[in-house]
């Protein structure tokens, strides 16, 4: 198959005010793809860290399965700022190297058992699907994840079908899953995550197909707060062919 190129930006609103915006690249080539997303605002970067950050992603894609090979990010949140890299034999995490300030002693501690079967937070967004990018089955599934800091597991099921129209790019069904949260280590105890997000069933993910692959990637993110709903809502999703990459 060519490759295919997805170019993303979403808007983060809140109360009808935007309040960050998150750019999102995928490229798939060959057998392997590499993601980068770049976002300022509380929970764009990923559903639980607040600030500014950059990611990058490069894995093999190949039967339908997404495996990450290594990761990166910079990150400046509650932590400080500090710089994450990931490495991954066969799908398996083999090396976390942490540069920064050291996280809060009063985290709960991420062990080495608790990071069996992890992916990092881009790889673990995007879905690979069979013949029909909505169904509900597509849904069904838990994505286990781990940043570097903190390890955390976000369980899906189907809620509906809906429809987005973007200023440029894909408009026409969504795929809406109902989204829970369960915060596992690397966060404090009595943090607001874990205190107004953990547990509830009123979250929710909407994802679309990436024109010339089998994956669903997400459009939108609606996550209760303490003051209103956070709404990231993609504005753009453009995927194309990319005919003449070498």
């Amino acid at each position: 198959a060519a490759p295919v190129d997805l170019k993303a930006h979403f808007a983060v609103i809140m109360t009808h005010i935007q309040v960050g915006e998150l750019t999102w690249a995928v490229d798939f080539a060959d057998a392997s793809y590499r993601t980068v997303a770049r976002g300022k605002a509380s929970g764009v970067f990923s559903v639980l860290v607040k600030g500014t950050g950059a990611a990058t992603t490069d894995g093999t894609f190949a039967d339908g399965h997404l495996v990450p090979v290594a990761s990166r990010s910079a990150v400046s949140d509650e932590d400080g700022v500090y710089e994450v890299r990931m490495r991954f034999d066969n799908g398996v995490l083999s090396r976390v190297v942490d540069r920064g300030a050291p996280p809060h002693k009063e985290r709960v501690v991420v062990t080495r058992n608790l990071l069996h079967n992890v992916a990092d937070p881009l790889s673990a967004m995007l879905i690979p699907f069979g013949n029909n990018a909505f169904a509900p089955a597509n849904c069904k599934r838990t994505l286990r994840i781990y940043d570097g800091r903190r390890r955390y597991n976000l369980a899906l099921s189907y809620k509906r079908l809906d429809k987005v129209r973007m200023k440029r790019g894909y408009s026409g069904k969504a795929l809406v899953c109902n989204v829970v949260l369960h915060p596992i280590a690397g966060y404090k105890v009595g943090s607001l995550v874990v205190r107004y997000l953990a547990g509830k069933d009123d979250l929710e993910m909407w994802f679309a197909p990436i024109a010339g692959v089998a994956v669903l990637a997400p459009v939108r993110a609606l996550m209760p707060t303490m003051i209103g709903t956070m709404d990231i809502r993609a504005d753009e999703f453009v995927a194309h062919k990319a005919q003449n990459k070498p």
